[in-house]
């Protein structure tokens, strides 16, 4: 029988929106394992719900996203990469993240090969360099481009996240998915992929329809730090429809 998986990505603090991907998920028996390709915090403000959901289930891997980097560093007492206003919605999100999810967010990995079947899969929250560090976000992929920076990996599937759009390439070489954030997009649906491994690799992307009024109020009703920036570039400004 053939494997089949799902890859969510960038889910943000939206638990409303992880609900509704998991709820379809679920009424899909094939599929054995659920993959999260990082940022499962930051944004969004919902970040102990959506940690509390993941780490219930036991057939969900994570992996580190720039974001719970992000709050790893400033609870080392580091510098870390944001500034301004990003630092300052940071350091709101650690004040309130519930401290029992930290050493779950130490042990996850920046990146993960793992095998179904005969195929090695290649997750990671966005490319990398040789020195591990992500790479400027590319606006315009192109499959050739992957191509040259996935020359040297063993992997036929690659998957990441980072930037939000949906991209999906595939060559002879290897299949490249990003499922688009799960949690950040310009209308109620929330965004991931399904891969069945039936000798060749078998993607279908996906969309759950959720009820985000509740969620996009939220950033008002809690002063979220940086609300009125984080619901126009990463919600469409919803919230005034």
């Amino acid at each position: 029988m053939p494997e089949k998986i799902a890859v969510l990505a960038d889910i943000h603090g939206n638990y409303s929106a992880l609900q509704a991907v998991l709820k379809e998920i679920d009424q899909d028996p094939e599929i054995s394992r659920i993959y999260c390709v990082g940022d499962m915090v930051g944004i969004g403000y919902e970040t102990n719900k959506v940690l509390e959901m993941l780490c219930s289930r036991d057939d969900v891997t994570m992996i580190l996203g720039n974001h719970e980097e992000e709050l790893l560093a400033l609870l080392n007492g580091g510098e870390g990469e944001s500034q301004g206003g990003e630092r300052v919605h940071h350091e709101w999100l650690l004040e309130r993240m519930d401290k029992k999810f930290i050493p779950v967010l130490k042990a996850l990995p920046k990146e993960l090969a793992v095998q179904h079947g005969s195929k090695t899969m290649l997750l990671t929250h966005y490319h990398l360099d040789p020195a591990k560090n992500y790479l400027p976000i590319d606006e315009a992929p192109t499959w050739e481009k992957f191509e040259t920076l996935y020359k040297d990996s063993a992997a036929q599937l690659v998957c990441f996240g980072h930037h939000h759009p949906v991209h999906y390439f595939s060559t002879n070489s290897r299949t490249y998915l990003n499922p688009g954030s799960l949690g950040c997009s310009n209308w109620p649906y929330a965004r991931y992929a399904t891969v069945s491994f039936n000798g060749a690799i078998e993607v279908e992307l996906k969309e759950a329809a959720y009820d985000n009024k509740e969620f996009l109020a939220g950033y008002e009703k809690l002063k979220v730090p940086e609300r009125e920036f984080i619901l126009n570039v990463f919600h469409g400004n919803q919230h005034l429809l």
